[in-house]
């Protein structure tokens, strides 16, 4: 496939989906939004797990603010102004596809990931950053409020006073915060980054595709589920996986004392 703004590549079982406006640090356009919803949707239907990174020296700065190309044009009268559309018709649904995924993903962060970028990274699965990457809910800077559903993924993770000061103060959070406040996975090298994001996305995509596509699914559930219905949830599931070509595999390789060979069904 052809993108302008992003590139796609499938090596094995693993789609890659790297931003590619390093001279803007990756600042989102409305064609980099468009380009990356349609690229999610071709790796996951051909893959078995995807990354997502970006090239150069950031992830993702956020929302394009060049008046050449803005994310979202704001007009000269406020009253005219409505900054929610562009979440409600082009940010939102690429974070509701994401959650809604049948694969597993991981965020590869290099450098900054801000504003909606630090919602695009802070959504995957598992998240690697290297050494130099951070996170920053630079809204406040602006006099705008989070998005992307920062205020969901923070507070649930770090605790609502942690996620109080950076989106009030609007500071950066280094990987190595990051990492202790239990936020992020891996802290690696960084010119180790993307091997390190390939190798566990090589894990993932020869695991047991559907079962793993119901794990995400049943944590991202269980994030806001009461505890009776996350129950029901799993019940429901494990009917589903116990009848899948994967387990008979999983069960057979445990009684061979083997690895196991998924294949994605």
């Amino acid at each position: 496939m052809d993108f302008q703004q992003i590139q796609v590549e499938i090596r094995g079982a693993v789609g890659i989906l790297r931003l590619n406006a390093p001279d803007k640090l990756n600042a989102l356009t409305p064609l980099m939004v468009s380009e990356i919803s349609t690229a999610i949707d071709h790796i996951a239907q051909h893959c078995r797990a995807m990354i997502i990174t970006g090239a150069g020296r950031a992830f993702c700065s956020g929302a394009s603010l060049d008046p050449k190309n803005p994310l979202s044009p704001v007009d000269q009268d406020p009253s005219a102004r409505d900054l929610g559309l562009v979440l409600e018709q082009q940010l939102n649904p690429i974070m509701l596809k994401l959650k809604n995924l049948d694969i597993p993903w991981i965020s590869a962060v290099r450098g900054a990931a801000a504003g909606f970028g630090a919602s695009l990274a802070l959504a995957a699965d598992m998240i690697l950053a290297s050494e130099t990457a951070y996170f920053a809910q630079i809204f406040s800077k602006i006099g705008l409020v989070p998005d992307g559903g920062a205020s969901h993924l923070l507070s649930r993770t770090i605790g609502r006073v942690r996620t109080m000061e950076l989106m009030f103060l609007g500071n950066r959070l280094s990987a190595e915060n990051a990492l202790a406040w239990g936020l992020i996975n891996r802290v690696v090298n960084d010119t180790q980054l993307e091997e390190q994001a390939f190798s566990l996305a090589t894990t993932l995509a020869n695991g047991p595709s559907q079962a793993l596509g119901m794990t995400r699914k049943a944590i991202w559930a269980a994030t806001d589920d009461s505890w009776e219905l996350t129950l029901k949830n799993e019940r429901e599931q494990q009917k589903i996986a116990g009848r899948s070509i994967e387990f008979d595999e999983g069960l057979a390789a445990f009684t061979e004392k083997r690895p196991a060979a998924f294949n994605g069904q």
